[in-house]
């Protein structure tokens, strides 16, 4: 089975909120995230032709933003796999009969504020930290923003985790307005040409050609 194979049995679980797919994360891109209300569920989606090379850096990046971390994968990376996953990491494995749970997800308690906030704009983290009265951070930069995430004990991680919920949330229409637009302007430009591949010389008509002989000069 192929990643899009597998997408489609996973969406129609996600009831309830939204979900976004190739959300940027740290240094990669969740595959399918889940974000309600209450939570949000990371999914990382492993097709039979996947491997599992990334697996170790996309744990580190689900693991400090995501509520919940389910890999989606199919029978062939469920050996492999299960020792690299913590015990609280879920397991789906896809078959063409459908999804079947071999662990459900745990909650996640490894979140940090810094890789949490940057789910967001810079510019939305500061109107958060505004908000709850902490002045001066309107000219922090990112990486300031980040230490003062990291070491304060004023931002509870709930108050934090519950803003960043609602931005994404709010920000799907706008998200699915620019994917329709940017598949339009796909459609309306004219299709790219293809560039005619120069035929190589057939090697033996090549061989049959004869150099012409050589003539003697005459002393």
């Amino acid at each position: 089975m192929n990643d899009p194979e597998i997408r489609a049995l996973l969406y129609p679980l996600l009831t309830g909120g939204v979900y976004v797919d190739e959300l940027p994360t740290g240094t990669t891109r969740a595959d399918v995230v889940h974000i309600t209300p209450a939570f949000m569920h990371g999914y990382e989606v492993k097709g039979d032709g996947d491997t599992l090379q990334r697996v170790a850096n996309q744990l580190r990046c689900y693991g400090e933003v995501y509520d919940f971390v389910t890999f989606v994968v199919t029978e062939k990376h469920l050996l492999k796999l299960l020792p690299l996953l913590p015990e609280w990491v879920g397991v789906l494995v896809a078959s063409p009969e459908g999804l079947r749970a071999h662990r459900t997800a745990g909650y996640n308690a490894t979140v940090e504020r810094p890789s949490l906030a940057n789910l967001l704009l810079l510019e939305e983290v500061k109107q958060f930290l505004m908000a709850r009265g902490l002045a001066g951070v309107s000219t922090l930069r990112s990486r300031e923003v980040g230490h003062f995430l990291r070491t304060t004990t004023t931002v509870p991680l709930s108050c934090l985790a519950q803003f960043v919920r609602d931005r994404l949330i709010a920000r799907l229409p706008e998200r699915l307005l620019m994917r329709a637009e940017r598949k339009a302007e796909r459609e309306r430009l004219p299709p790219r040409r293809k560039k005619a591949k120069r035929k190589k010389p057939d090697a033996r008509k090549k061989a049959a050609v004869k150099k012409p002989a050589a003539t003697s000069k005459m002393g």
